[in-house]
């Protein structure tokens, strides 16, 4: 069976001297401005490259937590410069484009999650930080898929097994960590993120067919999670072969890969753009995405020339009301402080 068809971004040849140069003028513009370049590990590679931080959800929130720089250049989406707003409110942070959003993010919104917390008035509210600043203004804890198991079981510790636990809006994630943690308690939101959703139990099938004895890395967003986790309980698949992880994870594993002598071909299911950094990693190892057009359109809306623009006219700055924010603040902090 083939591939589920996803929102692809368009990928026209690139004049490697133009980028370079490109490069260069965008490195000469930060240094003027004092700013810092964070980039999500889903961005395309030039823009990897001319970053001076690459990460996962949680690591740019601790970078932008510490940043001394007056300017804040955030490469990935609207949530996640927010988020960069709310910790470094003495910062300006600017998005290269300002309507590269999020579809996890756009699942739910601060209405419904009150009308959510209405229903279940005694419950602890859990939000991925793939969410609006809105939403995270009327949560108890944000969390990211690094350390979403160790929020969870935190507040178990905290306030006892019976509590009850709203967790959204990523029904697969929260599935995932439900069944890690083996809190029944748990009430979690229909939500999905389009990309990471697309990838299903065929691709999987499929690819592990034609690679076999490969590893298998997997995001806990995917649409396949609950399937894979359901067909190593069963025996049907290898444990041993099967690491669910988030993007900063999957960069831990290719950190170690060749030392601990991973298996030559490593399949990845999540985002395609995490395929650059992980073969710069471990250039020995041979990743192979779970679907090659896992591709998220609003993560490849940030390019050179707006990274450019951007920081040259101070355009695109992302700034969260002071009330709003003061209210996000307590949950992304929490969120930094429990280290899965």
């Amino acid at each position: 069976m083939s591939s589920v068809p996803l929102p692809m971004a368009p990928e026209p040849e690139a004049d490697p001297v133009a980028v370079s140069r490109l490069q260069d003028e965008v490195r000469e513009l930060a240094k003027q401005r004092d700013a810092i370049i964070l980039a999500h590990n889903y961005q395309v590679p030039e823009i990897q490259d001319v970053a001076d931080y690459v990460g996962d959800s949680l690591g740019l929130s601790q970078q932008a937590a510490k940043v001394e720089n007056a300017v804040i250049a955030f490469c990935g989406v609207h949530f996640m410069a927010e988020t960069a707003s709310i910790l470094a409110p003495d910062k300006t942070v600017l998005l290269p484009d300002l309507d590269a959003g999020c579809s996890l993010a756009d699942s739910i919104t601060a209405e419904q999650l009150i009308e959510w917390q209405e229903r279940f008035p005694e419950a602890v509210t859990v939000m991925y930080v793939n969410t609006t600043a809105a939403v995270k203004a009327v949560t108890d804890y944000c969390c990211t898929s690094s350390n979403a198991v160790a929020v969870v079981e935190h507040i178990v510790r905290e306030h006892g097994p019976q509590t009850e636990i709203c967790f959204g809006p990523d029904m697969f994630l929260g599935a995932y960590v439900q069944k890690v943690t083996g809190h029944e308690r748990m009430r979690i939101w229909d939500g999905e993120c389009h990309v990471h959703a697309g990838i299903r139990p065929d691709d999987i099938t499929r690819v592990r067919g034609e690679h076999p004895g490969a590893d298998f890395l997997i995001h806990p967003e995917c649409g396949c999670v609950t399937s894979v986790m359901e067909y190593v309980a069963a025996g049907d698949v290898d444990s041993e072969g099967v690491k669910m992880l988030s993007t900063g994870g999957m960069m831990g594993y290719a950190a170690k890969a060749e030392s601990e002598g991973a298996p030559r071909d490593v399949i990845v299911a999540t985002e395609v753009g995490m395929l650059y950094p992980l073969r710069k990693a471990a250039p020995d190892i041979n990743f192979i995405p779970a679907n090659a057009e896992a591709s998220c359109r609003y993560m490849k809306m940030i390019t050179l020339e707006k990274l450019r623009d951007s920081l040259r006219d101070g355009t695109g700055e992302v700034k969260v009301a002071a009330d709003v924010a003061e209210r996000a603040r307590v949950p992304i902090e929490r969120m930094v402080a429990i280290n899965p």
